[in-house]
């Protein structure tokens, strides 16, 4: 809420630190000579022999300057363990391409994971990463697309996704464009993942798959007792979200399967900034279910925990500070690894804000271990007398690298207007974000229904002012294009 915001692991190496508009001329030559694919291709053995996947964090597009976390599973279906021979390898699956191996013991319906860094430096342009998994009756094969950037700064100063609001939970927040959200059917869904590959926004990361508008110790239900509403079809929970589209999530991924973009289905809402072991046992069943549901779509790429928190990793009121610490530590610790029972590879991602972090570091540390991505927003308005938004990027940045945690920037493209209405930012306040906050690997913003429109969208939530904010992003956009070609051309020369 932004008015208030205040299986194991196998083979791991320790840690380090058609008409919306085109995208550019460069990245649509490279589509169409194929170096560049629309999207992963992955292929199985015979039918319950077993599957892969691979997952890189970040995504594509990356900058030269990060190093990419290389994750891949394997998924045994068959009614005993098989071991299997995992190679990656970098664009051509020939032995002098492989930069990584591992052995696999992979239980009976069940799977396991592999997980290595690869520094980016020197490597701009179109690649190809391959997974194999080789076992004695199957060859299991996956690969990604991956674009490196030449770039002066880790971010690439763009925007790499956003989250997107199925429908906004608070009403007053929401109403420039809630009520189109209400309305939009399958085919604006499709019409709004197309704008945002057409701006380069690969990402999308869904932001609760429930509405329940509540927050911590203000509620007395249970995971049997809870009164939220879905916004797909849940055997879990009747209620539903009265929204046009049955399913959006479905319409979402399988638009994003087609483009090769990304999607985080949020698992939430529970109750805002609720931790507790009642809340553990909801999300792990909520997640069993999109697993369930959505699971087998190429584009699905990782879990979001929609409660979020303040920065010091408590919420003032809500009860006592230490409790909620180690009531998160232990939620994360639990949940992230009941997820990679169903899929090994696919990173968690909280969203907090860095407002009050002096004195949180060791919770920190033992937090974000148990985490794959903190995406913290707000850095530009933080309070008087707290660190300013360089020196929590910092701090911040330092306490992830220690655990091997990725950190990405959930840039907010809104600004509050009549006390409390979520309108479009001006490209100027995003640009002095890009500017000020270089160093985070990926950067993601919050969010693009309601604060960003293609003008081709049937439905704009937002109305003209998202038109704008999007047609204002699409210039700077071209202007950072021009400029990656010369860096682009600069690093082949040298």
């Amino acid at each position: 809420m932004r008015t208030e915001h205040y299986s194991d692991w196998t083979a791991m190496p320790a840690k380090p630190h058609q008409k919306l508009v085109l995208v550019s001329v460069a990245l649509a030559i490279l589509v169409e000579i194929g170096v560049i694919g629309t999207g992963a291709e992955e292929s199985s053995g015979a039918r319950g022999q077993g599957a892969v996947s691979l997952t890189l964090i970040p995504p594509s597009p990356v900058t030269d300057l990060i190093r990419l976390d290389i994750r891949g599973a394997v998924r045994n279906e068959a009614d005993t363990a098989k071991a299997f021979d995992v190679a990656v390898y970098w664009d051509a699956e020939v032995p002098d391409r492989c930069v990584h191996q591992a052995t696999l013991q992979v239980a009976a319906k069940s799977a396991a994971g592999i997980r290595f860094w690869r520094p980016m430096q020197g490597q701009a342009g179109p690649h190809r990463v391959i997974l194999t998994a080789r076992g004695t009756d199957v060859t299991l094969r996956c690969e990604r697309p991956l674009e490196i950037l030449a770039s002066d700064a880790r971010s690439g100063r763009r925007l790499g996704g956003a989250w997107v609001d199925l429908y906004h939970h608070c009403e007053r927040e929401g109403k420039p464009f809630n009520a189109e959200l209400g309305r939009m059917t399958d085919g604006d869904w499709r019409e709004l993942v197309r704008a945002m590959h057409a701006t380069d926004q690969r990402l999308l990361v869904i932001t609760m798959m429930f509405q329940n508008f509540v927050h911590r110790a203000e509620h007395s239900f249970s995971p049997d007792t809870y009164p939220g509403r879905a916004y797909y079809p849940s055997k879990l929970h009747p209620a539903r979200m009265p929204i046009a589209s049955r399913d959006p999530l479905e319409t979402i991924l399988d638009e994003a399967d087609k483009l090769g973009l990304h999607v985080m289905p949020g698992v939430g809402m529970y109750a805002f900034f609720d931790y507790t072991s009642d809340s553990l046992a909801w999300h792990r069943r909520v997640a069993d279910e999109l697993w369930e549901r959505y699971g087998h779509h190429p584009s699905f790429y990782g879990w979001y925990v929609s409660g979020e928190q303040c920065g010091g990793l408590y919420t003032p009121n809500r009860g006592d500070p230490e409790v909620q610490r180690r009531e998160m530590v232990e939620f994360f610790r639990a949940f992230t690894a009941h997820v990679r029972r169903h899929a090994p590879d696919k990173p968690v991602l909280l969203a907090t804000n860095p407002h009050g972090l002096r004195g949180a570091e060791a919770s920190y540390r033992q937090l974000l271990p148990h985490l794959d991505i903190l995406g913290p927003f707000g850095f530009h308005r933080m309070p008087e007398g707290d660190l300013t938004g360089e020196q929590a990027a910092t701090l911040l940045q330092s306490l992830c690298d220690e655990a091997g945690c990725h950190l990405w920037l959930d840039l907010e493209t809104f600004v509050f207007r009549n006390g409390i209405e979520l309108h479009p930012r001006p490209i100027d306040g995003l640009i002095s974000d890009f500017d000020r906050f270089p160093n985070f690997e990926k950067i993601l913003h919050y969010q693009f229904p309601g604060m960003m429109s293609a003008p081709e969208m049937t439905r704009q939530p937002g109305g003209p002012a998202s038109v704008r904010l999007y047609r204002d992003y699409q210039a700077y956009l071209r202007s950072l294009m021009k400029q990656d070609g010369s860096r682009r051309g600069q690093a082949l020369r040298n």
